[in-house]
């Protein structure tokens, strides 16, 4: 516990204000749970940092802790609830990215989209001046940031990297974000796509995109020479009736075997 009595300092629980139990709290005190979160805060570097980042500490005593770094310099408040331990630089502290914080502001990762997933994966030099980002989240983040968010995006890519869901944003816009010809840009997919652990993730996540997404991976994993069990769940999603707009990628060698238009 906080080790203070209300009792002990004739206070009521109406009479108390923050300030009053800031005033109260030990925060010098080894063990206290002020030290224990300056402490972690001060070892754990540059990164963000949450009040459930302390689920093992009293609730309002962590919150009193970080309003109290905050008002030393020692963390920055990102947004509500959420605080940021810098770090100096030759400019001075650094402050956060405005898509990290947007990042932590959704129960579901961000993954780049448009015109940022191909600059990302190194398909064009462009930089969008506004971010796209793609996340599987009902809502965007209610922060104030320049970017467009896609939402609603399939709840298997929950387990995917950033470059990865780039990978799989990059193929539902059929490659447009490339600024490299289409020989280089199957070129360059073929080589980030070339690991069986990835591609099989990649597969997995998108049974649940849309079909051409499944159709431009599953020609691909064939140019890539990968077997039927990373390929067949892919065909067998198709309908064998349908053909799809590969758009950019319709030299993929193997686009007709999957249904191109």
């Amino acid at each position: 516990m906080i080790g203070f009595s209300y009792e002990k300092l004739n206070l009521t629980m109406r009479d108390l204000t923050m300030r009053d139990v800031e005033d109260h709290l030990p925060s010098g005190r080894p063990g206290s749970t002020a030290s224990l979160v300056r402490a972690r805060v001060e070892a754990g570097g540059e990164r963000f940092w949450h009040h459930t980042d302390f689920a093992d500490l009293p609730p309002q005593a962590v919150a009193l802790a970080l309003s109290r770094l905050t008002q030393e310099g020692v963390l920055t408040r990102a947004r509500k609830g959420l605080y940021y331990r810098p770090r100096p630089t030759v400019l001075g502290l650094s402050v956060p990215a405005a898509s990290a914080v947007a990042a932590r502001a959704v129960a579901a990762p961000l993954h780049p989209a448009g015109l940022t997933a191909g600059a990302m994966l190194g398909f064009s030099t462009q930089n969008p001046s506004t971010l796209e980002y793609a996340t599987s989240a009902t809502d965007p983040p209610r922060v104030p940031v320049n970017a467009h968010f896609y939402v609603r995006r399939p709840a298997t890519r929950r387990g995917l990297d950033a470059e990865e869901g780039a990978l799989l944003e990059f193929l539902r816009d059929r490659g447009s974000a490339s600024d490299l010809s289409p020989d280089e840009t199957v070129r360059r997919l073929v080589r980030l796509l070339n690991d069986r652990d990835r591609f099989g993730r990649l597969a997995e996540a998108a049974l649940e995109e849309p079909p051409r997404v499944r159709a431009i991976l599953g020609a691909l994993g064939e140019e890539l020479g990968l077997d039927d069990t990373l390929l067949a769940p892919l065909r067998a999603s198709l309908n064998p009736l349908s053909r799809f707009d590969f758009g950019a990628l319709r030299g993929l060698r193997f686009a007709d075997r999957w249904q191109a238009k």
